[in-house]
């Protein structure tokens, strides 16, 4: 095959799954409602259950609705016949995905879900299957025809089960509230957690850690305390502790530009007075759009409570490392 015969098939299993995704529109009905509804009631957890590629749609339903705030797991339908069936309680909700709703690892559990009193939520193309007449809500997925040319792998069917699954997981999000940092606590190990849950007080320096300077220092004194502290930059405070100003290797390479005697010099002269700060319970992602946009030099941050006094210090490097940047 040539590479434009090639595209043009591409295109064309597109176009056919694109519109068997939108075909599901009208289908957003009342049906859909009810099955929310029994998931939103459900006292238990949703079971998600399918055989073959229908089982893999379906592994991919219950790891979106478990992280979205519908706690969920999926259950292969032949091993349900062996044992597996005993994570099944009669506070749960079965969603069981047949495109033809005649699988018979699935039919072959609906007596046993029957005798626990299971809401049972199905989702197939064929509204008279057996699985469809058996089930408590049915949500169509039938497709005009699958994108595989033979009529044989499920491709259109598997797409169109798969948009289902996705506008009934985010119509419950929504439903329950379900927030961003909701979202994050289920997912504190990666870049989104650490955007959404860290805060700064989780990554500045505190303590000894601290660079400080007295507003009447020397220069020679807050050079020491940046070396010695290794933060490139130092704190200046008043008599009565409070913040007024911060020195930064930015303002060192500015001084020097001046006729600067290291010694004698005050910090005072030198620093840039009335800083921007941080809150220890900002989000350590506010600090760094701080930082961005107000395009502080040497991406330094004092950390102050609420009368001025530093609690702490960090810089972009310390951003990083948390992995927020």
């Amino acid at each position: 095959m040539d590479s434009d015969t090639l595209i043009a098939a591409g295109q064309r299993v597109i176009a056919i799954e694109a519109a068997a995704a939108a075909a599901l529109q009208p289908r957003i009905d009342q049906d859909f409602a009810r099955a929310a509804d029994l998931i939103m009631n459900c006292t238990g957890r949703v079971i998600v259950t399918g055989m073959g590629k229908s089982g893999h749609i379906g592994g991919k339903l219950a790891a979106t609705l478990a992280s979205t705030g519908t706690p969920a797991f999926f259950v292969h339908p032949g091993e349900a016949s062996h044992g597996d069936l005993g994570m099944v309680t009669a506070h749960d909700v079965v969603v069981a995905l047949s495109y033809s709703g005649e699988t018979g690892e699935i039919l072959t559990i609906l007596p046993l879900l029957g005798r626990l009193g299971v809401p049972l939520i199905a989702m197939t193309g064929k509204p008279e299957s057996t699985l469809a007449r058996r089930s408590d809500v049915h949500l169509d997925v039938s497709v005009e025809i699958e994108a595989c040319p033979l009529e044989l792998a499920p491709t259109s069917s598997t797409t169109a089960t798969l948009v289902m699954g996705d506008a009934l997981a985010i119509a419950l999000l929504e439903a329950r509230n379900f927030t961003a940092e909701d979202f994050a606590r289920s997912h504190p190990g990666g870049a989104l957690g650490r955007r959404l849950l860290l805060t700064v007080s989780d990554v500045m320096h505190t303590g000894e850690a601290l660079p400080l300077v007295n507003e009447h220092a020397m220069l020679r004194e807050a050079l020491l305390e940046m070396t010695a502290k290794g933060l490139g930059m130092t704190g200046v405070v008043d008599t009565y502790g409070r913040l007024i100003g911060l020195f930064t290797d930015g303002d060192l390479r500015r001084a020097l530009d001046r006729d600067l005697d290291i010694k004698h010099s005050r910090i005072g002269d030198y620093m840039t007075r009335a800083p921007k700060t941080a809150d220890p319970e900002m989000l350590a992602a506010e600090a760094v759009r701080l930082l961005e946009t107000h395009r502080i030099g040497g991406g330094a941050l004092m950390v102050v409570d609420e009368h001025m006094r530093p609690v702490g210090a960090l810089n972009m490097q310390d951003l990083l490392r948390a992995g927020v940047i």
